[in-house]
């Protein structure tokens, strides 16, 4: 089965474009190195929670707006090969191509595919 990689991150309203820029790059680097699919969503109706919820997962703050991203991998043998080298490709060198939000506050993970109706 797949291995998903997800990610939920907050982006300031104003770097959207920026965001697109770079997510589009990013997509191309994972492609390359194996990935099926990259998706990215731009969060709509993401409300805060009593408890939990993803703006206060990510300390979302009111000049930005939730992202909800997954990479397909065929395996997650793949994905760590392509994560690695991703690590050292040229174009996800955050000097050339800065993440146009705070890294420090996107959660990410690897998932096994239990189900896929």
């Amino acid at each position: 089965m797949d291995y998903v990689e997800g990610f939920v991150a907050a982006v300031p309203q104003k770097n959207k474009a920026a965001f697109l820029e770079h997510a589009r790059t990013a997509a191309q680097v994972f492609k390359e190195l194996g990935a099926l699919r990259v998706v990215e969503c731009w969060g709509d109706d993401v409300q805060p929670g009593k408890l939990t919820s993803f703006p206060q997962a990510v300390m979302c703050q009111p000049d930005e707006t939730v992202i909800f991203s997954w990479i397909v991998w065929p395996s997650r043998e793949v994905r760590d090969a392509g994560v690695a080298k991703m690590m050292q490709d040229p174009r996800m060198n955050p000097g050339t191509n800065p993440m146009p939000f705070d890294g420090k506050r996107v959660i990410f993970g690897g998932f096994q595919v239990v189900l896929d109706v």
